[in-house]
């Protein structure tokens, strides 16, 4: 089974998020600032390892991270690369890897194509940075540039074929169009075509199935949206809908400054159960989180997923080894490596030290 862990480089300032969050904003910043939210609410988490910045610490994070990844058998990560008609955001940590060959880290480019918004804050309308596609001349920029990426012999290939992942590939209305134009473009330059692996998320499915060559699940949005029974959906609803009128009491009779309770709580075993239980197809790559909780960037108006443990992680991903064992393509996909925003991380934390990657090291070996 080849984990791959999902891999947030939002760990350095950048003029963006400068101007939109405040000077010297981090993924970092939110984190610090999380706080209890309810009795044994473990937050804020702290990184065992210490807060890094994936920019001033130049090689040294990522050499650390690769060490981990190695020992404890995560195959290599995916990248999210922020491409926005040309314009990019956070391609600093991509690029050092890039230019110190001595670590040892497999990894792939997962185009995170999205609209930016100030969601964090429920004001979706508010856009930041808008998302276009373009034309050829727009997409031979975009495949220029990660060309040199594709050429690193490190980088995730299928047979002679990088791969390449998007996010939301029903966004993209040219798709074929593009697609078409990117493998030319690789096989000039010495590949078979890439490998295209497209996003089962939270939103619609696409309905051109055909045109990508696997699909990853992107989890816990994916079961979530899509696998959950009635019954569950309207338990979870029903303690939503509880816990939401016993804030807005609160708020009425404290004048505001009373303490707020995270509303949505959803057992973990409910996505996890369905993940392990239900079949996936040949091309289709399931995926897993080990916990989350997005208090840190939402506050109460985030979504915990109660009742996470290395234990139940680990029975989860036996279950995916079965599953994918025996396939050419043993892809997993983990979410994720390092997205301490929402809670959805493996790295060595203060309170759990390495507990998440020695379950994955058990499942491994």
């Amino acid at each position: 089974m080849k984990i791959i862990a999902m891999y947030l480089p939002q760990y350095h300032s950048f003029p963006e998020n400068d101007e939109w969050w405040g000077k010297g904003y981090t993924e970092w910043t939110a984190v610090k600032r999380a706080k209890p939210l309810f009795n044994g609410h473990n937050q804020p988490e702290v990184p065992f390892d210490g807060y890094y910045d994936l920019v001033n610490d130049q090689p040294d994070t990522f050499k650390r991270q690769a060490e981990l990844a190695e020992k404890y058998g995560v195959y290599g990560f995916s990248i999210y690369q922020y491409w926005f008609k040309g314009h990019q955001l956070m391609e600093k940590p991509m690029e050092i890897l890039l230019s110190h060959p001595e670590i040892k880290l497999n990894y792939c480019i997962a185009w995170a194509n999205e609209t930016w918004t100030r969601t964090w804050y429920g004001l979706q309308e508010n856009v930041l940075m808008a998302q276009e596609y373009g034309d050829r001349t727009d997409w031979k920029r975009h495949f220029d540039y990660n060309l040199r990426f594709f050429r690193d012999p490190r980088y995730i290939k299928v047979g002679n074929r990088p791969v390449f992942q998007i996010y939301r590939t029903h966004d993209i209305e040219k798709l074929a169009e593009m697609k078409e134009c990117w493998d030319r473009w690789a096989r000039e330059a010495g590949f078979d075509g890439l490998f295209w692996i497209g996003g089962n998320t939270a939103q619609q499915s696409d309905s051109r199935r055909d045109l990508m060559d696997g699909w990853y699940d992107f989890e816990p949005g994916r079961t979530l949206n899509h696998h959950f029974s009635r019954v569950r959906r309207c338990r979870y609803i029903l303690g939503t809908c509880v816990r939401h009128i016993r804030n807005i009491i609160v708020s009425k009779i404290t004048g505001g400054n009373g303490r707020m309770i995270v509303e949505r709580r959803i057992p973990i075993r409910w996505i996890l159960d369905s993940i392990a239980s239900r079949p996936y197809e040949e091309n289709e790559y399931p995926g897993i989180i080990a916990k989350w909780d997005n208090t840190p960037r939402r506050d109460y108006k985030g979504l915990i997923y109660t009742g996470a443990s290395p234990e139940v992680f680990e029975k989860t991903l036996r279950a995916l080894k079965n599953k994918v064992s025996g396939r050419d393509c043993d892809f997993v996909f983990l979410n994720a490596w390092n997205e301490w925003g929402e809670g959805a991380m493996v790295e060595p934390t203060e309170r759990d030290g390495y507990a998440w990657l020695e379950a994955v090291k058990r499942v491994q070996s």
